[in-house]
C-alpha cells in the first residue's frame, strides 16, 4: 500500500519525507489557504523538488478549463512522470481525465462518494479514485463500504487505477485501509507520527534501555562527584547541614585516619527525632551506633549496585575506590 502524507505545512513535510520511504505527497488549495500560502505556483514547485511524486488541484468549470490549468502547471516546470493532477469528479472532470491520460499525464479522480462516481473515474482511466472516508463517516454513509466496492470493481474488472484511502482521522482509519487492501492511503502529519505508537511497545523499549544500561554502565558514570565526608568528632548538626547542602538522604562518617565508620541516613535522623527530641542535637557522631554500609565499588557495573539495593533494601550505597570511599550512590541514580 502506497503511503502519502496530506499536508502543505513545510516544516511537517520536510520533516516526513526525511523518513526516507514515503511515496508522495498530496495537498490541496485548503491547506494552502489554512497556512497563509500567498503565492501557490512558488508552493507547488518548492514542493515537486522535495517529493518523489506531488499531487495538486487542476481546477475548471470545463474539460477544457482543467486540461488547460494541467498544462500550465506543467509549463512551469512539473514534471509529468512525478505529478498527478487532482480533479473533483463531475461529467467533465472525468472528459479531462480522458484527455490527459491520452496526453500521458496521470489522474486522482476525488470528492468521490459513490460507487457509480467511482466507475465513471476508472473508465475514464484515473490513476487513482480518492473516497473521502472521513467526511463520509461525518455525513453517517458506510465510508468503509464504498472503499471496498471500490477495491473490488478494480480487481473485478481489471481498471489500471489505484484506491486512495483519503480524509483520514486517525490510525484505525490505516488499519481499515490495510484491511480492506486499499492500494494508496494519504495521512495528514498527526496521524503519520502516530503509527508506530504503543503503549506496550515503550514498556519494552523503556526495559530494554534500562537493562542494557545496566550491563554497560560503571558506578563511577552516575555516581554524584560529591562526597559529603563528616568526621566522628562532629556534632550532628554538622551531619544535618551537610546532607542538606549537598541534597544528600545520608552522609559517610569517617575515622580520623579517614576510616569508614559508618552510614548516617535521614531515617536515622528521623528515628532519633522521634525519641528524643530536640535533645539529638547535643550528639556528636561518635556518640552514635552504626551498621556496616553496603558498599560498591567504583568500577562495578550498575547492574551489580541494582542487585546490593534489591538484597539489602536500601537507598544508598557507599562508592568505594581501593578501599576509600569516594562518592555515594542513590537509588535515583539508576
Amino acid at each position: 500500500m502506497e503511503l502519502y502524507l496530506d499536508s502543505a505545512d513545510l516544516t511537517e513535510i520536510e520533516e516526513a519525507f526525511h523518513l526516507g520511504f514515503l511515496d508522495g505527497l498530496t495537498t490541496t488549495p485548503t491547506f494552502m489557504h489554512r497556512h497563509g500560502v500567498a503565492d501557490i505556483d512558488a508552493l507547488i514547485l518548492k514542493l515537486a523538488a522535495i517529493v518523489p511524486i506531488l499531487q495538486v488541484e487542476a481546477l475548471g468549470q470545463t474539460a477544457e478549463e482543467i486540461c488547460a490549468e494541467a498544462h500550465r502547471l506543467l509549463d512551469l516546470g512539473l514534471s509529468a512522470e512525478r505529478t498527478v493532477f487532482k480533479i473533483p469528479v463531475s461529467l467533465q472532470g472525468v472528459k479531462a481525465c480522458s484527455q490527459l491520460r491520452t496526453d500521458g499525464i496521470m489522474v486522482n479522480i476525488h470528492l468521490v462518494y459513490t460507487l457509480q462516481q467511482a466507475y465513471m473515474a476508472m473508465k475514464a482511466g484515473a490513476r487513482y479514485v480518492c473516497p473521502l472516508v472521513g467526511r463520509l463517516q461525518d455525513q453517517g454513509h458506510d465510508a468503509l463500504g464504498l472503499v471496498r466496492q471500490c477495491v473490488d470493481a478494480v480487481t473485478t474488472y481489471g481498471y489500471d487505477t489505484k484506491i486512495m484511502f483519503s480524509s483520514v482521522r486517525h490510525v484505525e482509519h490505516v488499519r481499515n485501509a490495510i484491511m480492506l487492501g486499499v492500494h494508496t492511503i494519504t495521512v495528514p502529519y498527526r496521524v503519520l507520527t502516530q503509527l508506530t505508537e504503543n503503549h506496550y511497545t515503550t514498556v519494552g523499549t523503556d526495559q530494554f534501555l534500562e537493562h542494557t544500561r545496566l550491563l554497560t554502565t560503571t558506578v563511577g558514570e552516575v555516581m554524584s562527584s560529591v562526597n559529603p565526608l563528616v568526621p566522628e568528632d562532629a556534632g550532628l548538626q554538622e551531619a544535618v547541614i551537610h546532607m542538606t547542602e549537598h541534597g544528600f538522604g545520608c552522609v559517610t562518617i569517617v575515622t580520623a585516619d579517614g576510616a569508614v565508620k559508618g552510614l548516617f541516613t535521614d531515617g536515622d535522623l528521623r528515628r532519633l527525632l522521634a525519641k528524643e527530641g530536640r535533645d539529638i542535637l547535643k550528639h556528636r557522631m561518635s556518640d552514635l551506633d552504626y551498621q556496616p554500609p553496603i558498599t560498591v565499588e567504583r568500577g562495578a557495573l550498575l547492574d551489580v549496585a541494582a542487585d546490593l539495593f534489591h538484597t539489602h533494601k536500601v537507598d544508598n550505597l557507599l562508592v568505594l575506590e581501593q578501599g576509600k570511599p569516594v562518592g555515594m550512590l542513590d537509588i535515583q541514580d539508576l
